[in-house]
This record gives C-alpha cells, sequence and structure tokens, in this order.
C-alpha cells in the first residue's frame, strides 16, 4: 500500500474521531442550558429534538454534494463547523437562539457523518482490505474523550464557554491534520443525482434503522430496564449501558481483521446472533451476572453489523454512492429519533421486558436478510 493510502486512512479516522468527539462535548453541556434558559423538561426535550431534525434534514443534501464534488470538502466545511459551533452552544440566551444554534450543530454533524462514511468507503476500496469498523471504532473513542475531557474541564471549575473553545481547538487542529491527507475523488455519475432509495439501497436502510434503534434503546433504556427490575439501584443502573459500549467500541477495533478473515455475510450472521443471545440472556435470566454478560454480547454482536450495511451501500449499484450512503445514514438516524418514543410506547401498552424482546425479534430480520445483503462483489 502507498503513503497516500496510509494517509488517506489517518485523515478519515481523524474526522470519524471529531464527529465522536463533538457531539459528545455536547452531553456533559445539557444540565448548563436547562440551568441557564429555566426550561422545564419537557421544554428541554424539545430543543435537544432539533439537533437530531438538523442532522436528518441535512443528509440528503451531504449525499448530494458529496456525488457532485466528491466528500473531502463536504467533511472539511462540516468538520470546522462542528468545531465553530460548540461554543454558540454555551451563549445561547434564548430558547429560540439554542434551538437554531443546535439545528445548525445537527445539521454540520449530520453532513459530517455522511461525507465521511462516503470517504470510507473509498479508501476501504483502495486499500483493498475491510477498514470500516475501524474507522467507526474512531467516532466511539472520540465519544469517550468528548465527554471526558468536557467533563474534566467542568469538574475543575472550567466556565461550559471556555471549556468548548478548548475543545474546538482540538477538533479544529484533528481537521487541519486530516483536510490534505483526505482523498478528493468526484465520483463519476452517469445518472441523475436525485434517485429515490430503490433495490437493495431499501434493504440496507431498514436494517440500519433496526440497528441505530438498537443502539438507541441501549442509551435511552437500559438503565430503566435494569433499575425496574430491581437489579440494580438507579445510581447504578448506567453500568449496563456502559458495558454494551466497551464491548462495542472493543469489537469494532478487532472487527476489521474478523471480516477479512470471515466476509461480510458471516459477519451478519454470527453478529446479529450473538447479539440475540444477548437480549436471551438478558431478558430472561434474572441476575446481575447475567445483565451484563447480555449487554455485553449485544454490544459485541452489534459492533461491526452497521460498518458492513455502509461497505455494503458502496458496493451496491442500484444508485449512486453518496445517495445510497445518505439513504442507509438518514434511516438510521430516523431509527434513533424515533425509536426511544416507539419503545416508550411499546413499553406502556405492554412492559419494559416486552419492547426489548421486540428489538431481539427485529435482529432475527438482520439475520434473515444477511444472505441477501451480503451477496455480489464484497
Amino acid at each position: 500500500m502507498s503513503s497516500d493510502h496510509s494517509a488517506a486512512r489517518l485523515a478519515t479516522r481523524l474526522a470519524f474521531f471529531v464527529a465522536g468527539f463533538g457531539i459528545a462535548c455536547w452531553a456533559p453541556l445539557v444540565p448548563f442550558a436547562k440551568q441557564r434558559l429555566g426550561v422545564d423538561d419537557a421544554t428541554l426535550g424539545l430543543l435537544l429534538l432539533s439537533l437530531g431534525v438538523g442532522s436528518v434534514a441535512s443528509m440528503l443534501a451531504a449525499g448530494l454534494l458529496s456525488a457532485r464534488f466528491g466528500s473531502k470538502p463536504v467533511i472539511v466545511v462540516s468538520g470546522v463547523a462542528l468545531s465553530l459551533l460548540l461554543p454558540p452552544l454555551t451563549i445561547a440566551a434564548t430558547p429560540l437562539t439554542l434551538a437554531l444554534a443546535l439545528f445548525a450543530f445537527g445539521g454540520a454533524l449530520g453532513s459530517l457523518d455522511v461525507a465521511v462514511n462516503i470517504q470510507a468507503i473509498e479508501v476501504e476500496r483502495l486499500s483493498e482490505r475491510p477498514l470500516m469498523s475501524g474507522f467507526h471504532a474512531q467516532f466511539s473513542i472520540g465519544g469517550f474523550a468528548g465527554s471526558g475531557v468536557m467533563t474534566v474541564l467542568l469538574a475543575f471549575g472550567v466556565a461550559p464557554l471556555f471549556g468548548t473553545l478548548a475543545c474546538c481547538a482540538l477538533a479544529l487542529a484533528a481537521m487541519l491534520v486530516a483536510a490534505p491527507r483526505l482523498v478528493a475523488n468526484k465520483p463519476a455519475q452517469s445518472g441523475p443525482l436525485l434517485v429515490l432509495p430503490h433495490g437493495a439501497v431499501l434493504l440496507l436502510a431498514a436494517l440500519a434503522a433496526i440497528m441505530f434503534l438498537v443502539e438507541g434503546a441501549m442509551l435511552d433504556w437500559s438503565a430503566l430496564l435494569l433499575s425496574g427490575s430491581g437489579r440494580l439501584p438507579a445510581a447504578q443502573a448506567g453500568l449496563g449501558y456502559i458495558m454494551f459500549s466497551i464491548a462495542m467500541t472493543a469489537g469494532r477495533l478487532i472487527g476489521d481483521s474478523i471480516v477479512a478473515r470471515v466476509g461480510d455475510r458471516a459477519t451478519l450472521l454470527w453478529g446479529s446472533a450473538i447479539a440475540i443471545a444477548g437480549f436471551v440472556v438478558l431478558l430472561a435470566v434474572p441476575s446481575i451476572v447475567a445483565a451484563m454478560a447480555g449487554f455485553a454480547l449485544i454490544g459485541a454482536g452489534a459492533s461491526n453489523l452497521v460498518p458492513v450495511l455502509f461497505r455494503r451501500a458502496g458496493a451496491q449499484t442500484a444508485m449512486p454512492v453518496g445517495l445510497a450512503v445518505a439513504a442507509v445514514t438518514t434511516a438510521g438516524y430516523s431509527g434513533v429519533l424515533l425509536g426511544p418514543a416507539g419503545i416508550g410506547f411499546v413499553a406502556g401498552a405492554t412492559s419494559l421486558p416486552t419492547a426489548f424482546w421486540i428489538l431481539a425479534g427485529l435482529l432475527v430480520v438482520v439475520l434473515a436478510s444477511a444472505p441477501f445483503v451480503a451477496r455480489g462483489p464484497r
């Protein structure tokens, strides 16, 4: 492999890192924003929703721009914008200005997510070996770093504005290193740029929605599942999500070597099967040890499924790669945005364990779809 490919791999890892770092820097600031604005939980929920709406709204545009101009300029612009929009989140003085800042911040994040996955597909193709899982692991590592750095700064009494300025500088430095090393490709498009998702892309988008729904459910509902079942007190119930996150990150760090050895189809089959087994252990065995093992299995099994789906979006020929990746990413975010509310509705009508059994059933759909998703060129 050429040194140019090594540089492109480094740049792509940094771009994924910045995406995870940026969004995670915001999480510790939420209580400060609520206190500054003096809003209740319902209003805060609507404000936070504007971030997700901004992300989804920008994704199709990012796919179109990447298809027309290549992913490099979209990554650079959105990565820089994501960094620069951190400080305004700490000084927005009214709900409206914070909603607008979060919408713009989410738009930068959504654009970066689409473009960096397109870049990852291209770099993986040039390198001629699986790299997608490792790239996605950098997003998780960036998330740990962002939340950790911001939390430490706040704990030492640094004002939120100055904390975000420091994190902004770190993210901009990473983008400065990444920008000249990104692959500057301009995809040749023989057909129209605006194409409705169809064929294999529809299936990939549906599976992405399922996987992002599972991840979102782990984030939003795992603690309540543990505390509600009496297995852990509320103060310790976050251990389930921590176990899930550690297993997912570790799985992605070794995922590329696994995919290189067994291929996309086996990764989807065994990964979804392991995640399903994790749900069974979590829900059927009423003990703390089983719960922790279940969350670990879910994280490990699910870790490489989304990277495989993005890889297959790059391999399909039904529509331009940029638009296919945008469709898969948008469907995934829709699962994150709508899924937690759906879980809550099902839990209210039945019970939270029943809702989690439904998640296991959705993973069966992923398992059954593996032979159709992974056929064709690898």
